[in-house]
């Protein structure tokens, strides 16, 4: 019998969030960390996320899904926009746990996460890259994933925000 793999996916929230936003759909994070259980095999998931104290409720919700949240400071650039740099937070838990998962699932469309890819594809430890948007997605990223590459825009009826309907 095969053993079932023991997967990580290491999630860039705000490439995430934005990429699926700039297919004109909402992600059910519930829905989400469920399909990433059941297609990849995948036993933790790290999202590296800016912290803003009034978004507690959304940070809270999250954790209750089941994703474990790694917080950054935010500061407001100077549009006032506020930017939470996780890249480097991203590569350094995944590098920590290296040894504790089978392969990694690295959602982002980021071309900063080149040399991780290429590492963990070159040591057979990458299960895909996931990219929110085939259209926003670093030449980079696609070049060095090769064919573990994957998009997210034919998963809008599977993985799609809908709010509640009242009676």
């Amino acid at each position: 019998m095969k053993k079932k793999e023991n997967n990580y996916a290491f999630i860039d929230s705000q490439n995430l969030n934005l990429g699926v936003l700039s297919l004109g759909w909402k992600l059910d994070y519930k829905k989400f960390r469920i399909y990433l259980k059941e297609k990849y095999c995948v036993s933790k998931v790290y999202l590296f996320i800016g912290y803003i104290p009034s978004n507690q409720d959304l940070y809270s919700f999250l954790q209750e899904a089941g994703y474990v949240c790694v917080f950054k400071p935010t500061l407001p650039n100077e549009k006032g926009e506020v930017k939470g740099n996780i890249d480097a937070d991203l590569v350094l838990q995944a590098m920590i746990d290296y040894k504790k998962y089978d392969k990694a699932l690295i959602i982002s469309s980021d071309g900063d996460f080149y040399s991780l890819v290429k590492y963990f594809y070159k040591n057979n430890k990458l299960k895909y890259v996931m990219s929110p948007y085939i259209k926003t997605c670093s030449v980079l990223l696609k070049k060095t994933a090769k064919e573990k590459i994957i998009f997210m825009d034919n998963l809008r009826k599977k993985l799609e925000y809908k709010k509640k309907k009242h009676r």
